[in-house]
């Protein structure tokens, strides 16, 4: 594909100016469609449970994006855009090994996450990981971290005095300002930037393949 607009190993990249201008509009129509594929996927596959906003980066169960011999386009072009890179381990199904991730990009209403408001997501008990959960925060302009007010843009199982109900469940918040008497719970957004979320359980137990276990959807706190 790249031999097809000049980029070869050992020759000169040297595109006339009317490729320039064909190269350049590319980029943007491109940058927009792998936006759009990322961030609003019509692919029912996507989604880890039927009516859900959690998805799968892996579409298909596959590192490759093969089905049958034939490449899924789509679902790598959202794979790559999102998390630049993978391995086969990411896909594979290992119970009490290696990770496995959880995709959010809107809320429960299927709306986009936005940093000036305040969410909540539900951990049922007996959260599948055998060592431990996180959440983390990304820009969706950037695909990088979140740059908050904190080191890290997310909190885990690990973090000190993270608050658990009764019966073993807890409830995270997102939002500009945390919850009254729940800032362990709570991960910093920015009003004025729209954000994703990754949850990764480390150690994945059969609940979480076998779905028996699955977190709330994000509802936004009024």
């Amino acid at each position: 594909m790249l031999a097809g607009i000049g980029i070869e190993k050992g020759k000169k990249f040297a595109p006339d100016e009317r490729m320039k201008k064909i190269l350049t509009d590319a980029a943007a129509v491109g940058n927009a469609t792998a936006r759009s594929i990322t961030f609003s996927s019509r692919i029912d596959e996507a989604a880890l449970y039927p009516g859900s906003q959690w998805q799968t980066g892996f579409i298909g169960g596959s590192h490759e994006f093969l089905r049958d011999g034939v490449r899924m386009l789509d679902a790598r072009t959202r794979m790559f855009y999102h998390a630049t890179g993978i391995t086969p381990a990411m896909a594979a199904k290992m119970v009490g090994v290696g990770s496995q991730d959880a995709i959010a990009f809107k809320d429960a209403n299927g709306e986009g996450f936005d940093g000036g408001k305040t969410y909540k997501v539900h951990l049922p008990p007996n959260v599948p990981a055998k060592q431990f959960w996180s959440f983390v925060l990304y820009d969706n302009q950037t695909r990088s971290e979140l740059q908050t007010d904190s080191q890290f843009p997310g909190l885990s199982s690990q973090r000190p005095g993270l608050e658990k109900n009764d019966d073993g469940s807890i409830d995270v918040y997102f939002g500009p300002t945390p919850p009254a008497g729940l800032d362990n719970n709570w991960v910093q957004t920015i009003p004025g930037k729209g954000w994703n979320v990754i949850l990764r359980l480390y150690g994945p137990l059969e609940a979480w393949f076998d779905k028996t276990w699955r977190p709330s959807e994000f509802e936004e706190v009024k």
